[in-house]
């Protein structure tokens, strides 16, 4: 049964208050260098665009790099400074790895990994190019085999400067929804994947989000800063795949923020001198502290899912 304080935090990150952080907040970021995913559109967009603005060394993953085209230029035009695109298809294992060995040939350091991108709702008969269902194979499985392939460029960059990498996961308030990660529905084959709606599946891979950002936290909280957060509920084309005639659609749109508050939670995060302390936190709108669910914080979930990915991904060349 959902507690009080629990069902107020909800409640407070579906109305959050007037922001006390902006972007304006943000230090000068020269020197530092950042990977964004899901960095071409919506909040992930809006937050390349501040790190730019701030002096950053920014590299954008990006399914399609040469449809990135109109974006890197409107960047380029707005803040003076140019992003970096790699291909990078988060549903394909070997691109995952083919776009980490390409940032790591470019570059000796990564301050911060800002894991944005992610898809909602898809259509049951949507896999990942390996199989899995794409939900929870794009949001947890690729972002997490991403953070493991970069993570000793980020725990190299902690040694040489003296300062923590960070690792930044974005998730979404629906992880409420769940509890555990059910693991014979991640497979495409699985018999028991469409016993979950779209919508399960979709709160089922946000609280993998979770759950991974936090063991993240706990393996290397002593050269890294692992947060995961919801960002708000925002209007970007991740609800592209909604029944868009449902009553939750179109009740949900009158709670919609714009992109450019969206990326408030994860620009905070990922830059402000005080949120160095904050590993194994959640982060709730706008750019406030908050509390994920409690069973996403236990050792043993977040053990089992480690092995979990480990085992998915021993064999990828």
């Amino acid at each position: 049964m959902m507690s009080i304080s629990m069902l107020f935090s909800i409640l407070s990150q579906v109305f959050p208050p007037k922001p006390r952080w902006t972007a304006n907040n943000i230090p000068d970021l020269s020197g530092k260098v950042y990977f964004v995913t899901g960095g071409t559109s919506g909040i992930g967009k809006e937050t390349v665009k501040e790190l730019l603005r701030h002096n950053a060394t920014v590299y954008v993953g990006a399914r399609h790099p040469d449809a990135a085209h109109d974006v890197t230029k409107e960047w380029k035009q707005l803040t003076g400074n140019e992003a970096r695109v790699l291909a990078l298809d988060l549903g394909n294992l070997k691109s995952i790895r083919s776009a980490a060995e390409e940032f790591q040939a470019q570059e000796r350091h990564l301050h911060v990994l800002i894991n944005t991108a992610g898809v909602m709702q898809t259509p049951d008969d949507m896999l990942t190019s390996n199989g899995y269902d794409a939900q929870f194979g794009i949001n947890v499985l690729g972002h997490a085999y991403l953070t493991n392939l970069l993570l000793p460029t980020l725990l190299a960059t902690t040694d040489e400067t003296g300062i923590k990498s960070r690792v930044v996961s974005v998730s979404s308030i629906v992880h409420h929804r769940r509890a555990r990660i059910d693991y014979d529905t991640l497979r495409g084959d699985d018999a028991n994947r469409l016993r979950l709606s779209a919508y399960d599946r979709y709160a089922q891979s946000k609280y993998g989000v979770v759950v991974f950002s936090n063991e993240l936290a706990r393996r290397h909280g002593d050269k890294l800063v692992s947060v995961s957060l919801n960002p708000g509920n925002i209007k970007t084309g991740i609800r592209r795949y909604q029944n868009t005639a449902s009553l939750h659609h179109r009740l949900s749109l009158l709670l919609l923020y714009p992109p450019e508050l969206g990326a408030l939670t994860q620009l905070w995060a990922a830059t402000a001198p005080e949120t160095a302390d904050l590993n194994g936190k959640y982060l709730i709108p706008w750019a406030r502290v908050g509390q994920a669910m409690p069973s996403a914080r236990k050792p043993e979930g977040g053990e089992r899912l480690w092995n979990w990915v480990e085992e998915q991904t021993k064999n990828i060349e």
